[in-house]
């Protein structure tokens, strides 16, 4: 069985020991070392080091170190000075028990199905370096294909020096149009995809290269769209078919059975779903939205799905539905639910945000002897605690009396800074951790190293180089 030195603080001590022992059925040995630091996330690389000689002595033979979750020191500098694995905890020690229980069932969600079409709608609009810019912004986003979007009686002379320009740029596109002749145009400059012929434009697929997506006259005329799909199959040319979601309350429940009727009589056919019909025409969060039509493109095994991002609270559409086709894909490769595997969607609420019972809180609290304040949430509200005594308010205002910090500025202004986050956190039911921002997930901008740690403990999510299965 594996032997697992974990280090931390004076104040962690009791807590990370009722933890560890509370995890059944115990995969692993353990103990316990507290370095001589009353607040473990302040533990370094050299400090490590230093209290805890080289090489490691146990109770019994070491196998790995277990670092806390908030140390910042060089993992791969200790590995190397110790000569094991060592290993960086989550940052809350109630995490414990799931961060171990994900370790040996690893989840990649570096691979996905379903491609994204992402439209730049008002193309026609702009110029082509405005329209090349946004396609790289798009692109970081986790768009697949750019797809440019003309308008109705619209001029568009530079459609073909836009899709050219694209295309030296390394994008794949597709052209969007209501008009035969911009769909003509498109192609014959090169796009790699029309949106959207119908049985009777298909005499654009005769004149030039590129892959077409098959729609029905209308959206209800099913038959329409199977016999533009047999006209295709019979020219032995790659397509695909989209059934048209149609917006809530406007036959929404309707066109998903026209989805399913569409994979029946086609269990081979490539499927392209247009998602914006619901992401921009709901007034809601369009991350859970996402994560409903990804789901959905999972089930049906869809190629493709086209999105926008016009309206301000779509703003964040293609990156919400990179990471949901990933979860998606990875829970129908799993056939698992699609929990635990990341909280990149979970904007506003946190499946755990309140990690510490007050009683708990208390317990540290009669522990601390300096005067430093410490700031912790739980559902009773907002507990503040240094050597002078735990005050706990839910209105960070009924908290200012009690701190006194009337003649020191600075101090009190980051004490309003971190309970302005702390009331937050408590209000919605999110994760709170002095010091740090509060998680968004993917609706706000993140790093590469704190977009890895939205995954929970034992993911893998590579976004700089896409793999499809």
């Amino acid at each position: 069985m594996e032997h697992i030195l974990f280090l931390t603080g004076r104040l962690a001590e009791p807590a990370l020991r009722r933890v560890l022992a509370s995890i059944e059925p115990p995969a692993f040995s353990w103990e316990v070392r507290e370095i001589g630091l009353q607040v473990a996330a302040l533990m370094t690389t050299e400090m490590v080091m230093r209290r805890l000689p080289a090489p490691l002595q146990g109770e019994r033979p070491v196998d790995r170190l277990m670092l806390p979750g908030r140390a910042r020191g060089d993992v791969d500098a200790l590995c190397a000075h110790y000569g094991l694995p060592v290993q960086r905890g989550p940052e809350e020690l109630k995490d414990l028990p799931r961060f171990f229980n994900r370790q040996g069932k690893p989840v990649d969600l570096g691979k996905y199905r379903t491609k994204i079409f992402a439209e730049i709608v008002d193309a026609a609009k702009l110029s082509v370096e405005q329209i090349a810019e946004r396609a790289s912004l798009l692109r970081a986003e986790g768009a697949d294909v750019i797809d440019i979007g003309c308008l109705p009686a619209t001029p568009f002379p530079h459609l073909e020096d836009a899709v050219q320009a694209l295309k030296g740029g390394g994008f794949a596109v597709s052209v969007d149009s209501l008009d035969p002749q911009e769909l003509l145009r498109g192609g014959r400059a090169g796009a790699d995809y029309l949106l959207s012929l119908t049985l009777d434009t298909l005499w654009i697929v005769d004149e030039v290269a590129s892959t077409p997506v098959l729609i029905a006259r209308e959206p209800q005329d099913e038959a329409s769209l199977d016999a533009a799909i047999a006209a295709m199959q019979a020219r032995a040319r790659p397509f695909m078919a989209d059934s048209i979601l149609d917006p809530l309350p406007f036959g929404f429940v309707r066109s998903i059975a026209r989805y399913q009727r569409l994979r029946d009589r086609h269990p081979q056919l490539e499927i392209l779903v247009g998602v914006g019909n619901l992401t921009e025409l709901v007034e809601a969060d369009t991350s859970g939205i996402n994560a409903l039509l990804l789901g959905l493109c999972a089930e049906l095994d869809a190629a493709a799905i086209l999105t926008t991002q016009v309206s301000q609270h779509a703003r964040r559409a293609v990156r919400e539905a990179d990471v949901a086709r990933r979860i998606m894909h990875a829970a129908v490769q799993t056939q698992s639910l699609p929990k635990g595997m990341s909280e990149a969607l979970m904007t506003v609420h946190a499946k755990h945000p309140f990690p510490d019972t007050p009683q708990e809180i208390a317990a540290i609290a009669r522990e601390v002897r300096d005067p430093n304040f410490r700031i912790q949430v739980s559902e009773q509200g907002l507990h503040v605690y240094n050597r002078d005594g735990l005050r706990v308010e839910r209105d960070p205002f009924a908290l200012w009396p009690q701190l006194k910090l009337e003649d020191d500025a600075s101090h009190a202004f980051y004490m309003g800074v971190e309970l302005a986050r702390a009331q937050i956190a408590w209000q919605l039911g999110k994760r709170y951790a002095q010091d740090q921002q509060l998680d968004w997930g993917v609706a706000a901008d993140r790093n590469a190293e704190d977009l890895l740690e939205q995954c929970a403990p034992g993911t893998t999510l590579r976004t700089a180089n896409r793999q499809k299965p």
